[in-house]
């Protein structure tokens, strides 16, 4: 199922195509090949003073890391994630050598952006969670004291709506996209004031 974004000006094919489905293909695996090209996305992006403070935690479907990702998750979440190839949990490590690293949690939000722009790249789908318990990951996965849990990731390949079962998460699932236009997204002189002078 594909919802590329409605935009006001042409924007690149990988942007408009990435969304956050969660209709997954429960037979459809997730390669090592294709794994690895995740995370080296996620690797090369920017950090603060190259930093680099982002971590994965990772759990391929069948494997004991995926069932322990998969418990974090709330039941809203749980519903449809097991269907996924691959769980992700996404961390920040918030010290190094000199101390405090600083924008931590953005380091950890530009590597992640990445590793899902990839997932589009290599034809596959992602979505981004919050709704995970950060004290049972750090439980399951004894993470020292300075790395954050942040974000889990569901990835894998797309199957049709109906595999969500029921009929609200079914219509969620083809709801039409939406943004804020671009006149209430950047302004310019005052606070409010469109930076576009067409207003759109």
């Amino acid at each position: 199922m594909h919802k590329p974004a409605e935009t006001s000006t042409p924007i690149a094919s990988i942007l408009a195509a990435r969304w956050s489905p969660r209709a997954y293909d429960e037979s459809a695996i997730v390669t090592e090949e294709q794994l690895r090209a995740l995370l080296e996305a996620a690797r090369w992006a920017p950090s603060f003073g190259n930093t680099q403070p982002a971590r994965y935690l990772v759990g391929l479907r069948g494997t004991p890391s995926f069932d322990r990702i998969l418990a974090t998750l709330n039941s809203g979440n749980r519903a449809w994630a097991h269907r996924a190839g691959l769980l992700l949990m996404g961390l920040m490590v918030t010290t190094n050598e000199k101390g405090a690293v600083p924008y931590a949690e953005y380091g950890l939000g530009l590597a992640t952006e990445n590793l899902v722009l990839q997932a589009v790249d290599l034809g596959l789908i992602a979505h981004q969670m919050a709704g995970f318990s950060a004290d049972a990951a750090k439980d399951f996965f004894g993470l020292p004291d300075d790395v954050v849990p942040k974000v889990a990731i569901a990835v894998g390949s797309p199957a049709d709506p109906s595999v969500l079962e029921e009929d609200w998460r079914i219509e969620r699932e083809k709801a039409p996209r939406e943004r804020l236009p671009l006149a209430e997204f950047a302004y310019s002189d005052t606070w409010g004031a469109s930076a576009f002078t067409d207003g759109d």
